[in-house]
C-alpha cells in the first residue's frame, strides 16, 4: 500500500476545515450519522469562534486505478498567530494543499503559508474553494495565483467542500501528484514528536511520524532530547476515530500511549528510538518559536491569603497547556500590586487570548492579565546588551545608552481604494514605506517596516475596519532599532504600579500618559480620601489626574447657630480621610491593566 503525507495550509476563513470533513466523508471515514461540522476542531473554543487553534492528524484511505494508498492528513489553523502550528504540521509531511478562496482570491497568510510549505520542500497542489458561491471567481484567482505564487493556472483544482463538488478529483491529485514518503535512511528507529497533550488517566499521548525503522506495542523506546526510557502500552491511528494497532511502519503516522506522567519528559521536536538499538543521531526537529508579546499572568484571588492554592491551580494549568501548545512561554513572576504569578510570551494577541480562555476553561482558574508588552534590546554604557521583556525590568535610566525595540516587515494586501487611509494609518504608527505591489486590477500589496509595539493592540481592527473587511497582513521580525524610547511609569495614590508601565516613543509620551490616566479614573472606583493619579518619566511627572473623594455632608444635622460649628465638622472630617489616606490601599479592576494599550481618548 502506498502512503502519501501532507497538509492542508490557508488564510483564515478559506474553507480548510470543511474541506477536510468532505475528505472524511468522500473516503468513508465518518458516516453520514457521524458527521457534524468542523468535525476535526474538538475544543469548544474552536467552535465557538470558527477558527482552527490545533492541528488534527487524521488517517484515511482512498483507491485510484484499482491501487489503494493511505492518506496522512493534517488540518492546521489558519491565523498569523499560530503559523508555529503550521510549521511543525509541514516538517511531518511531503505535500500540502494550498486552499485559496474563489471570491477573495490570495491573502497575506496564504502567501505565507506557501513560502513557508517551499521553504520545506513540500510539493503544493492549488485548490481553489467555494466555487459554488455566486460572487466566485475561480479563473482569476487561478491567475492571481500563478502570478504571485507562480504555481501554474491549469493545475488549479476546482472543488466546493460545502457541497462536494470536486472532491473525489482532489483525492485522486493528491494520490498521483504528490511524492511519496522517502526511503529510509537508516535502520535504526527514528520518529519525530509534532504533538501532545495531557489525558488525566493515560498520562501523556504522544503523536508522532515515523521516519525510520518501525514501533510496536511493547518496545522500550528512548526519547533522544531527555534520555527518558519507557514502554510502548498502546499503539494507534486517528481515523478519525482512535483506533489501536500492533505496530506503525516507516512513514506512517499515529500515537503512543507509554505511561508518561511527567509534563517534562515530552518535548515536541524530540526524537524517538529504541532503547537497545539506538540511532546515533536524532532527527533535525522543530526551530524554536520567537515570542513577540509578553504579559503576566495572576491568579485572581492571589492577594487572599485563604485561597493561597490558586497560585499552584495556574501553576498546573500553564504546565499542562504548555505541553499541547509548545509556542509559548512562562516564568514566575512576583507584583507587590497583585502577588505571584508568570510571566508568559505569545507569538500574537490572538494565541494570547486564546490562552488566557483556554487556561480558565481547562484550568478552572480567574486570571488578572496585565497588558501586554513586546522584548526590547538594552545596550548599557558598559556595552552589554540585555533583553527585557517587561517595562519593570528596564535598568536605571543613567546607565542606558540606547533601547533598541523590534521592527517588523508588515505585508498589507488590501484593495486599492483603501491604498491612501492604510498609508495614513502606517504613516501615524511611525511606518516607513517600502514598496507597493500590483496583485491584480482591484488589490495590491503595500510594504512597511514598522514598529511590533506599534501593531500588537488594535492595528489590525482598524485595518480590517479602513477595508471593510476586505484587507489582510501579514508580519514577521527583521531587527531591532534604537530610538527616542522612555518608560512611563504610573502611580496610583503615590505608589508606583508595575504592572501598568509601559515603554513608549518619548514624542508621544506625554499624550499617552494623559490618555491613561483619563482611562484609569474611569474604571478606578472613588473611595473615601481622593486617589491621585500620575504618570511620569524618571523623576519627572507629565500628567496628573485626580479621583475625587466620596463625601458625607456632615454638616447636614446644623441647623443653625454660628459658622465655626460647621467649620468644626468639616475640619474632624477632613482629618479622618487624611488618616484614612495613609492606611488605605486602591483596588485596580481587570480592565484598568488593558487600559494602557488603547491610544484614543
Amino acid at each position: 500500500m502506498q502512503i502519501r503525507n501532507f497538509s492542508i495550509i490557508a488564510h483564515i476563513d478559506h474553507g480548510k476545515s470543511t474541506l477536510a470533513d468532505r475528505l472524511l466523508q468522500a473516503t468513508r471515514a465518518v458516516s453520514e450519522r457521524e458527521a457534524r461540522e468542523q468535525f476535526l476542531d474538538s475544543m469548544d473554543l474552536e467552535r465557538e469562534r470558527g477558527i482552527t487553534i490545533k492541528a488534527s492528524a487524521v488517517t484515511v484511505r482512498h483507491t485510484v486505478d484499482g491501487e489503494e494508498f493511505e492518506l496522512n492528513f493534517i488540518d492546521t489553523p489558519g491565523h498569523v498567530d499560530f503559523a508555529y502550528e503550521v510549521s511543525r504540521a509541514l516538517t511531518a509531511c511531503e505535500g500540502a494543499l494550498l486552499v485559496v478562496d474563489s471570491t477573495q482570491g490570495v491573502e497575506a497568510q496564504t502567501v505565507a503559508n506557501a513560502y513557508l510549505a517551499v521553504e520545506n520542500n513540500l510539493e503544493l497542489i492549488p485548490v481553489i474553494n467555494k466555487i459554488d458561491l455566486p460572487a466566485a471567481d475561480p479563473d482569476g484567482v487561478a491567475m492571481e495565483i500563478e502570478q504571485v505564487l507562480g504555481l501554474p493556472a491549469e493545475e488549479c483544482i476546482l472543488c466546493s467542500a460545502k457541497t462536494g463538488q470536486g472532491i473525489i478529483e482532489l483525492l485522486d491529485a493528491i494520490c498521483r501528484r504528490l511524492p511519496a514518503p522517502r526511503a529510509a535512511t537508516t535502520d535504526r528507529t527514528r520518529a519525530l514528536i509534532f504533538d501532545s497533550h495531557y489525558d488525566d488517566y493515560r498520562g501523556v499521548v504522544v503523536y508522532f511520524r515515523i521516519f525510520d525503522g518501525a514501533l510496536k506495542v511493547g518496545d522500550r523506546i528512548r526519547m533522544m532530547g531527555t534520555g527518558r526510557s519507557y514502554t510502548i502500552g498502546e499503539l494507534g491511528r486517528n481515523t478519525p476515530f482512535p483506533t489501536k494497532v500492533p505496530s506503525l511502519g516507516t512513514a506512517q503516522v499515529g500515537y503512543m500511549i507509554a505511561s508518561i506522567k511527567d509534563l517534562g519528559d515530552v518535548r515536541v521536536g524530540d526524537t524517538i528510538t529504541l532503547e537497545h538499538a539506538p540511532a546515533e543521531e536524532p532527527l533535525p526537529g522543530y526551530r524554536e518559536p520567537k515570542q513577540m508579546v509578553f504579559c503576566d499572568f495572576y491568579p485572581s484571588s492571589s492577594g487572599d491569603p485563604g485561597k493561597r492554592n490558586d497560585f499552584e491551580a495556574l501553576r498546573e494549568a500553564i504546565e499542562k497547556l504548555r505541553l499541547n501548545d509548545a509556542s509559548f512561554t512562562y516564568e514566575m513572576q512576583h507584583s507587590e500590586a497583585l502577588g505571584f504569578g508568570f510571566r508568559c510570551g505569545f507569538l500574537g494577541l490572538l494565541h494570547m487570548e486564546i490562552v488566557q480562555e483556554r487556561l480558565e476553561r481547562e484550568g478552572g482558574v480567574d486570571i488578572v492579565q496585565t497588558a501586554p508588552t513586546v522584548s526590547y534590546e538594552v545596550e548599557l554604557n558598559s556595552g552589554e546588551v540585555v533583553e527585557i521583556h517587561n517595562p519593570a525590568d528596564l535598568p536605571d535610566p543613567n546607565l542606558i545608552r540606547e533601547i533598541r525595540e523590534p521592527i517588523v516587515r508588515l505585508e498589507i494586501i488590501c484593495p486599492k481604494e483603501n491604498i491612501g487611509d492604510l498609508m495614513k494609518l502606517c504613516d501615524s504608527r511611525r511606518g516607513i514605506f517600502r514598496t507597493q505591489r500590483f496583485l491584480s486590477e482591484t488589490r495590491q500589496i503595500l510594504d512597511y517596516e514598522l514598529p511590533l509595539a506599534e501593531i500588537i493592540y488594535d492595528f489590525y481592527d482598524k485595518l480590517k475596519s479602513i477595508t471593510r473587511g476586505y484587507g489582510t497582513m501579514d508580519y514577521e521580525i527583521i531587527c531591532y532599532r534604537a530610538d527616542r524610547l522612555a518608560k512611563v511609569q504610573i502611580l496610583v495614590n503615590g505608589a508606583p504600579v508595575e504592572a501598568l508601565s509601559l515603554i513608549c516613543h518619548r514624542d508621544t509620551a506625554d499624550y499617552r500618559g494623559r490618555i491613561i490616566l483619563k482611562k484609569l479614573k474611569g474604571q478606578i472606583d472613588r473611595h473615601q480620601f481622593e486617589i491621585p493619579l500620575q504618570a511620569a518619566i524618571g523623576g519627572k511627572i507629565i500628567a496628573r489626574e485626580s479621583i475625587k473623594a466620596v463625601r458625607k455632608n456632615v454638616t447636614a444635622k446644623c441647623y443653625g447657630g454660628d459658622v465655626t460649628r460647621k467649620r468644626k465638622l468639616l475640619e474632624k472630617q477632613k482629618e479622618g480621610k487624611k488618616r484614612m489616606k495613609t492606611v488605605g490601599s486602591v483596588s485596580i479592576p481587570q480592565e484598568a491593566f488593558m487600559a494602557v494599550l488603547s491610544t484614543e481618548e
